[in-house]
């Protein structure tokens, strides 16, 4: 028993003398580096605040930028992706500055970037072609800030917001925010709604067969003749569309302001619906639609 007291106690002696000499070596080493290790020290609280204050700067030099072009008159969507590149390469470049003042050498630093870039691009080949399609985005122009347009490959639609280096925000109608890559824009086709002062509304009215044509054609010109939403100015097309088995399909076409669109077909829809009440007109009971018979309620 007494002898296993020994062999713990001399184990713990020799662990307790490991520590001190593991200690007495790093002391040693700080003793011998303390002015490195201070330099270095210096070196690293000069790099974040020269990175703190440079974000400021850069902060303020993107600002500036946005009110130089919009005060240039420069289209919107141009000036948001001029100010995010220019955000980009400020950070670049204040990156590259920071690591020069580590005692990097400038031509060592330009080459890491230069192989930092080159596995970046290979790696982000998709978000290149994003930044490519941005930059096809604003020279053709196929829309601007504020236009609705309608993506044709997802069926994604909204009025843009921002058109950033990488990607395209769009604000729904029920108010959702839609981003899509620049690259998918600049790749498929889409439809600008907004970029015709005026657009077509087509509507359809079913009547029944026992009601006079010429008279329904009649109270919908009425109605279109009363409505400020239609361009007076346009022609105005009315029209037998289709004869089904227990009714007439009316059409209507005619020119609307673009941006009166959506509330100018829910306003003649009503309208025509009221008048067709005041001047007792009738739907046919049964309407027929992809082959099927619904009732009408």
């Amino acid at each position: 028993m007494l002898f296993q007291v020994l062999s713990v106690t001399e184990d713990v002696s020799k662990e307790a003398e490991k520590t001190v000499d593991d200690a007495n070596q790093v002391i040693t080493y700080l003793s011998k580096h303390v002015d490195d290790l201070i330099q270095f020290a210096i070196k690293v609280l000069i790099a974040l605040a020269c990175f703190f204050i440079g974000r400021i700067i850069i902060k303020y030099v993107v600002i500036f930028v946005k009110k130089a072009l919009i005060k240039a008159s420069i289209d919107t969507g141009v000036s948001q992706f001029t100010a995010s590149l220019t955000k980009t390469v400020l950070y670049i470049l204040l990156i590259f500055s920071i690591a020069t003042k580590f005692g990097f050498d400038t031509a060592s630093v330009a080459a890491i970037l230069a192989s930092a870039g080159l596995a970046l691009g290979l790696a982000l080949q998709g978000s290149l072609s994003n930044l490519a399609g941005g930059v096809l985005i604003l020279l053709m122009k196929p829309f601007k800030v504020g236009d609705y347009i309608i993506e044709d490959t997802h069926g994604n639609e909204g009025t843009v917001e921002e058109i950033k280096i990488i990607y395209t925000k769009l604000i729904t109608i029920d108010n959702k925010i839609i981003v899509i890559p620049n690259g998918v824009l600049s790749n498929s086709s889409l439809t600008n709604v907004s970029t015709m002062p005026c657009r077509k509304l087509d509507l359809m009215f079913c009547v029944s067969n026992n009601e006079n044509i010429e008279n329904v054609k009649k109270i919908i010109r009425q109605v279109l003749d009363k409505s400020n939403s239609v361009k007076k100015d346009d022609e105005i097309n009315i029209y037998v569309a289709e004869l089904l088995p227990n009714g007439i399909k009316i059409g209507v076409r005619f020119g609307v302001y673009t941006k009166d669109y959506f509330d100018a077909k829910g306003e003649i829809l009503q309208a025509v619906k009221e008048a067709f009440d005041s001047n007792d007109i009738k739907g046919p009971a049964y309407v027929v639609a992809n082959y099927q018979i619904n009732e009408i309620n």
